[in-house]
């Protein structure tokens, strides 16, 4: 990969963390991305982003609206070609995972 390909990937990147961060768990008012839903974020040669993401629970409310939102935010990035977004349950999610923002905006700080 040469560093215009590096840097068009670490773009992309970035622009799936943006759209990620507009996506909110109705219950919790900070995005899944502070929250530490996200484990993975993949490209491939053909820029089909790849994310693994995880649910605050398993009976988590939103498991079928917010999984469908990032992957649907993720698709409408210029650039990105397609978009899967995979809801796994390894690590389980907890909140030492939250980022320092969201334990503060959560008041776990």
């Amino acid at each position: 990969m040469n560093m215009t390909d590096q840097t068009q990937a670490h773009d992309l990147k970035q622009a799936i963390v943006k759209a990620l961060e507009s996506c909110y768990d109705p219950e919790i008012p900070v995005n899944i991305y502070e929250l530490g839903l996200i484990y993975d974020i993949a490209l491939d040669e053909a820029n089909k982003a790849n994310v693994k993401m995880t649910l605050t629970s398993p009976a988590c409310p939103a498991a079928a609206s917010l999984p469908a939102d990032a992957e649907s935010k993720i698709k409408a990035i210029p650039g990105i070609t397609d978009a899967k977004v995979e809801v796994v349950w390894e690590p389980p999610w907890n909140p030492g995972m939250m980022s320092e923002f969201a334990k503060l905006e959560l008041g776990f700080m």
